[in-house]
């Protein structure tokens, strides 16, 4: 029985006790693994295409058939949480969702998945944002989120115990995390972490109470195979969902890891923010997830 086989019969049973490994804590071995065999740990590509900044990101890191594999069902997680154009950026550049789908297609992906959990009307926010058209055109399935696919599942965390997550992601083989930087009132910033509360349901807003270390929770029990940070555009000020041009910078790069600390401590400076002012990041170090010193990481820095 493979992992994919397993999930789905212990929700039918109701009964997700066990978790499989690609869903425990997350360790650096992926990262680790990268920079051994002579690849980046950290791609960051500046230019003027998403299209093309995304696709060298990839390259960098060794390409998307190093994550994805024949017959995988993936599924791309973007920030699709507000009712926004992408000149805003509050919502994930569709070129980038588009190009990512491509490429986990082009790498033998049997099935594509695109969805979010929109704090917005979700009808509302996956057509304005332009995610939906552009996910379609790629050829995934789009799914808006459905509160009968929410099951009930141990988390194992610090703070958070269980907490009903949608079903999609418990039975993919793959999960690809693509936040997009931007500010946020409660956290300083929302990058890959942050973006864990879309693929949960139930009283998210709970959440905020301790919302650092929930952050942390989820990002250990999500184990994204990649995450690809879109940051051509980046919201500054008034996040998490904007409103006005005049609060976002067009920075034109794109960034991608297997490492969930170092991808979002990348993040950080974008906004000149070290990554210990994030409360979350050092908590996440702490708990083995990942680098927070990216001087020790071989890193990609280049324009195309």
């Amino acid at each position: 029985m493979n992992r994919r086989e397993f999930l789905r019969d212990m929700a039918v049973a109701g009964v997700l006790t066990k978790l499989p490994s690609h869903l425990s804590a997350r360790p650096t071995d992926a990262a680790e693994a990268i920079g051994q065999a002579g690849l980046p740990q950290l791609a960051v590509i500046t230019g003027e295409s998403p299209t093309r900044i995304t696709q060298e990101a990839l390259a960098a890191i060794g390409g998307m058939k190093r994550f994805v594999s024949k017959g995988d069902k993936v599924i791309i997680k973007p920030n699709i949480g507000w009712d926004r154009t992408p000149e805003l950026a509050a919502c994930t550049n569709p070129e980038v969702v588009k190009t990512l789908i491509e490429l986990a297609f082009e790498a033998g992906a049997k099935e594509v998945i695109v969805t979010d959990n929109s704090t917005n009307s979700s009808t509302r926010c996956f057509a304005r944002s332009g995610i939906q058209q552009a996910a379609k055109n790629a050829g995934a399935k789009v799914l808006l989120p459905n509160e009968n696919k929410l099951k009930k599942v141990p988390l194992k965390g610090e703070w958070l115990k269980d907490w009903e997550v949608f079903s999609d992601y418990l039975e993919a083989d793959k999960i690809i995390n693509v936040p997009i930087a931007k500010h946020h009132s409660l956290s300083r910033l929302t990058l890959g972490m942050k973006n864990w509360l879309g693929a949960i349901g139930g009283p998210r807003n709970q959440l905020h109470q301790r919302l650092d270390e929930g952050m942390v929770d989820l990002a250990a029990f999500f184990k994204p195979c990649l995450t690809v940070l879109d940051a051509y555009r980046i919201l500054t000020r008034n996040g998490p969902q904007g409103g006005r041009t005049s609060d976002v910078k067009l920075a034109k790069t794109v960034a991608a890891s297997t490492d969930v600390v170092a991808i979002d401590a990348f993040g950080a400076s974008l906004f000149e923010i070290k990554p210990q002012e994030l409360a979350y990041l050092p908590l996440a170090a702490k708990r083995g997830l990942g680098e927070i010193n990216l001087e020790k990481l071989q890193i990609e820095k280049r324009t195309v």
